[in-house]
């Protein structure tokens, strides 16, 4: 199995050199690091480069990062990875692991730590780890993978401004349950600490209802803006 690791960014200079330090194991075990920037203005493509990583640039929208990288990656895993957050040490072998038994899983995700001092920040990382063995609905900051054949089975990402996690776990689903790997990934705490816990949760808990009741990703997108 090769793995791709692709991390879509937008101004991420300063987690990147930590990300890309913490993945160089997995590059030195042949797994490759497809960094794909939607038009940094802070140096990210150079830290990037600095660190070693492939580099693509693309338009803004991180669907279409994921995409590109998608499509440019060698690897018959992809995996999917958010610039704040880092795998388990063994990530490289619970994936190679769960993808053998490509007959039962082809899709599955880190279950998460949320990085922060907030107490209530280990109460959301337990929720969303209940949530997604329950629903089989994965989202970014979980470390993502799948299959190369699977993915493009369903089409990839859609090419929507939110929510393309949650629409591409539904298109997955008519494959495969995910595998949910025990093995934590740890993502930052930042979205949570900035914007307040209790109103992050409000506002990605309504954002999900009224994309399951049918609003546009467009208009979900003003929302969370």
């Amino acid at each position: 199995m090769q793995l791709s690791i692709i991390i879509p960014v937008l101004n991420e200079a300063k987690v990147l050199p930590e990300l890309l330090a913490h993945l160089a194991p997995l590059r030195a075990s042949g797994a490759e690091v497809i960094v794909v920037d939607g038009g940094s203005e802070d140096g990210s493509q150079l830290a990037a480069v600095r660190a070693g990583a492939q580099v693509l640039c693309t338009g803004r929208g991180r669907a279409r990062q994921m995409n590109a990288g998608a499509a440019a990656a060698q690897g018959d895993v992809l995996l999917f990875l958010h610039a704040d957050t880092a795998l388990p040490p063994s990530a490289g072998q619970a994936i190679a692991a769960a993808i053998r038994r490509a007959d039962e899983f082809v899709w599955g995700h880190f279950d998460v730590r949320i990085d922060g001092r907030m107490f209530m920040l280990r109460v959301v990382a337990m929720l969303m780890n209940w949530r997604s063995r329950l629903s089989g609905i994965v989202t970014g900051d979980q470390a993502m993978f799948v299959t190369r054949r699977a993915f493009e089975s369903v089409g990839g990402f859609p090419d929507q401004p939110l929510m393309e996690d949650i629409e591409l776990s539904k298109r997955l689903r008519a494959l495969s349950s995910p595998v949910c790997l025990a093995e934590r990934a740890v993502t930052s705490g930042r979205r949570w600490e900035t914007r307040g816990v209790w109103k992050t949760i409000w506002l990605m808990w309504r954002l999900r209802w009224l994309y399951w009741r049918g609003m546009p990703a467009s208009e979900l997108a003003k929302l969370y803006r």
